[in-house]
């Protein structure tokens, strides 16, 4: 499979940016799916989600260094610019803090400016019900869809869980969702 190519003939870039969740610890799987897709994978992380992720592993899997944090000035880019942008899993404070405009991390950096650039992104949140249900989260998340990043949350794409029991549901996580919005057409605006 040749994957999604852009103008130039390169193929595209899909950053995959995982947040603090024990979902985190199996990111490789979406890494995996995106690549046989014919992805160029690079994984970001928020400082939380670097405490979930074995970042050697994913860096030998995709060929990239993990990134977590900003880099100094004077330091050369190590990622190649992304054409695309999966957010999974997505946490209730990262979603929050990027709904906001906040930019504390270098994951949140990444994502309102490639808003801005108009970047494809896919965000698929993570969290049990109880931390659902506030509504600084479900603001975040309505405002993040009108603003045109694609949001698949809900029971229709993964059911809700009680407090504490995040972890007996790992294993049924739908890891491509989000790359299956990636993969239709673009529109671009006229």
């Amino acid at each position: 499979m040749t994957g999604p190519q852009s103008s130039n003939g390169r193929r595209e870039v899909l950053y995959v940016i995982a947040c603090g969740s024990p979902l985190a610890r199996h990111v490789g799987r979406l890494v995996d799916l995106a690549q046989q897709d014919g992805w160029d994978v690079c994984v970001v992380t928020t400082p939380d989600g670097a405490k979930f992720v074995d970042a050697p592993a994913l860096a030998r899997q995709t060929g990239h260094p993990v990134r977590t944090h900003y880099k100094q000035p004077s330091d050369p880019d190590l990622l190649p610019p992304a054409d695309a942008m999966i957010v999974c899993p997505a946490t209730v404070n990262t979603v929050n803090k990027w709904a906001a405009g906040i930019t504390d991390t270098l994951a949140l950096g990444l994502l309102v400016e490639a808003q801005g650039l108009g970047v494809p992104i896919a965000a698929v949140p993570f969290t049990n019900a109880a931390m659902a249900a506030h509504p600084a989260f479900r603001a975040g998340l309505a405002r993040l869809d009108e603003w045109g990043v694609t949001v698949l949350f809900g029971d229709d794409v993964f059911p809700l869980h009680a407090p504490g029991t995040g972890e007996r549901h790992l294993h049924a996580f739908p890891w491509g969702i989000g790359l299956s919005v990636l993969r239709r057409p673009v529109c671009p605006l006229v």
